[in-house]
């Protein structure tokens, strides 16, 4: 009866932690451009992945500095070329590219490898921990919850989706604003969303993303 009970207890444990990690989707965040001969393939890619799978949430970060090979992309952010440019940096690569995908901000690989892709989602995914911390939103203000930790940067994104979204990217990026830091378990964050919005909440300056929360 004891050995029942506490293979009871641990499935059930197991299983609170397949949830916690599932409540956590993987943030996937493609950067490219519509002057980038691949990019068209790795956008495709991405829309198959993120059809297939509801443990990954996309983002697609337009950058500009491929515009002198043709018509200048109009989806281009200059927050894009510096998001993937701290990202690169801090994983220590050569140098940024297109089509160039990261994952929590801590593993990359080109957009269009769908095998790298796949081991690179598993690999953020059997590295979770069930007390890192994780978003909340009661539908006026985004919280932390969770182990304490040092300072971490919530940063929300606007992107375009459903019939919004007239490009072939899966959730184009459009705007993305720093909310400030949280610092202690009582910090609060006022959001207002008039189209399709995310927290994230990463490390300082482009860091380790903690947890993505799509708001609608």
């Amino acid at each position: 009866m004891m050995r029942f009970f506490a293979l009871f207890v641990f499935a059930v444990s197991s299983l609170g932690a397949a949830m916690a990690e599932a409540d956590r989707p993987v943030l996937v965040e493609l950067f490219a451009n519509q002057n980038c001969p691949a990019c068209p393939k790795a956008h495709r890619t991405m829309a198959q992945m993120s059809e297939e799978r509801d443990d990954i949430f996309v983002l697609t970060w337009t950058v500009n500095y491929w515009d002198y090979l043709g018509d200048p992309d109009p989806m281009a952010l200059p927050v894009a070329k510096d998001r993937q440019m701290a990202y690169t940096d801090r994983l220590s690569l050569r140098a940024p590219y297109t089509p160039q995908s990261f994952y929590d901000g801590a593993k990359e690989c080109p957009g269009t490898r769908k095998r790298d892709i796949r081991r690179n989602i598993s690999q953020r995914q059997d590295g979770r921990t069930e007390d890192a911390p994780q978003l909340s939103w009661d539908g006026e203000y985004v919280r932390v919850v969770g182990a304490d930790a040092t300072a971490l940067e919530l940063v929300m994104i606007e992107y375009l989706a459903g019939d919004a979204n007239q490009t072939n990217m899966v959730n184009p990026v459009i705007k993305s604003e720093s909310l400030g830091l949280w610092t202690t378990a009582d910090d609060a964050f006022s959001v207002t969303c008039e189209t399709s919005c995310a927290i994230l909440l990463q490390e300082q300056d482009v860091g380790e993303v903690i947890d993505v929360l799509p708001l609608n």
